[in-house]
């Protein structure tokens, strides 16, 4: 049995706990959540019992959105009634009180490389929530340790778990659109456009507690996806900047509840090129005044054969499928049973299920530490790029060889030498 502490109760933890509900309907039983952590006990608390504690805070996004920040509220009795769950402010006692044999850190990114040290000393795996850290640095500790610890160090990066991402990946491995060439993603504006503070978090907009602005946030989702379907990324030249240097929080009525000062990016427009020559381009903003701009083809992916635009599968010829179906009935047995075992298809359950499998069997998840590590170097690249005004490669930021963005990040919380 793996014995779980969760750190930390925002308002994301629903949408894992709905996850871990799945995983126990699914029959999945080798788990318990024994221990929650939270700054104020009483936010831990509001996840304990059904029928107890605190009660549930809003919804940030509208349940219909699907987006995760809107999944219902969710209690540890809904799963799971033969423990008794301790309660924690601080996330060093419990690790100390031995009352979990594995971590998932769900804090602010500023948190995440100290909430690892502690799990790493104490011989705990970790899932930590992406981005996997505050910087390339810390990321880079934070695998060294867990190789050293022996340990298992997941990142939680659902995308990869998508239907659209797994059928994307599967037609540019099979060569049904022939050898990657061009690749386009992204958007402008939206749900926190013009100046709303992002998921009502603060944090999100200081560069010392989450790094960068969409950049980070959005930028290791994008970078995910094209490092799965196109493979590895080389280089990257990025532009950033930061057209609301003020975000607020308004009631209703409009009247201003919480200004926040800003000091990360708001939008980005980048190139990114692969090592087998492909090249991709991504855009994203918070900002954009008017109306926001979707790209209702992207993610697209084109190749010498053929693209997938639209969702579909498009050859040369012009014949065109629906990729996703195309995919359903093109998979073989043991490639259904790898991408949604047991016929799991939430994102957060197959995250979760693919990491339990990975510290039973002491080997490394899918979503590792290393590819949490790249998708934020790439994240990273777009910064370091902007603040030279040249490309950047991806070994160079990995090394450490370029890290004018991130010297005063790594500086604050003692990086400094941490990269190899």
């Amino acid at each position: 049995m793996i014995r779980i502490g969760i750190v930390g109760c925002g308002r994301i933890l629903n949408a894992h706990l709905q996850g871990y509900k799945k995983l126990r309907e699914a029959g999945i039983d080798n788990f318990r959540i024994t221990a929650l952590v939270a700054r104020q006990e009483e936010d831990a608390r509001m996840f304990v019992r059904r029928g107890e504690g605190p009660p549930p805070r809003p919804p940030v996004t509208p349940p219909e959105s699907g987006d995760p920040l809107g999944a219902p509220h969710t209690y540890l009795s809904d799963f799971q009634d033969d423990v008794d769950v301790r309660v924690y402010t601080d996330y060093r006692a419990m690790i100390a009180d031995g009352v979990v044999d594995a971590v998932n850190d769900f804090t602010t990114l500023a948190l995440h490389h100290q909430v690892a040290e502690a799990a790493f000393g104490a011989g705990k795996h970790l899932m930590t929530q992406k981005p996997l850290a505050i910087s390339v640095a810390a990321a880079q500790q934070m695998v060294q340790s867990a190789s050293a610890a022996g340990v298992v160090l997941g990142t939680f990066e659902n995308v990869r778990n998508s239907l659209f991402t797994r059928a994307a990946g599967w037609a540019v491995q099979r060569g049904l659109i022939g050898e990657p060439q061009m690749a386009l993603t992204g958007s402008l504006g939206g749900l926190w456009s013009p100046d709303k503070i992002v998921a009502d978090t603060p944090w999100r907009h200081h560069k010392l507690l989450g790094g960068g602005g969409g950049t980070i946030d959005i930028g290791v989702h994008l970078f995910h996806l094209l490092r799965y379907v196109f493979g590895e990324v080389a280089w990257v030249s990025a532009t950033t900047r930061t057209f609301e240097p003020q975000r607020y929080q308004r009631d209703a009525s409009g009247r201003v509840l919480e200004t926040v000062d800003v000091d990360v990016d708001d939008t980005f427009f980048a190139t990114a090129g692969f090592h087998q020559d492909a090249v991709a381009q991504l855009l994203w903003s918070w900002a954009g005044h008017g109306e926001p701009l979707q790209i209702g083809d992207a993610p697209a992916f084109y190749g010498s054969e053929g693209c997938i635009k639209g969702g579909e599968l498009i050859d040369k010829q012009g014949n065109r499928a629906p990729l996703v179906q195309q995919f359903q009935r093109g998979m073989s047995n043991d490639e259904r049973e790898q991408f949604f075992p047991l016929g799991i298809t939430d994102t957060f359950a197959l995250q979760q299920l693919d990491w339990l499998r990975a510290v039973e069997a002491g080997s490394e998840s899918e979503t590792s530490g290393r590819e949490g590590l790249h998708d934020l170097a790439c994240a990273f690249a777009m910064l370091e790029s902007s603040a030279l005004r040249r490309s950047v490669t991806l070994d160079e930021v990995l090394s450490g060889a370029v890290d004018s963005y991130q010297a005063e990040i790594n500086a604050h919380y003692g990086l400094i030498g941490q990269q190899v």
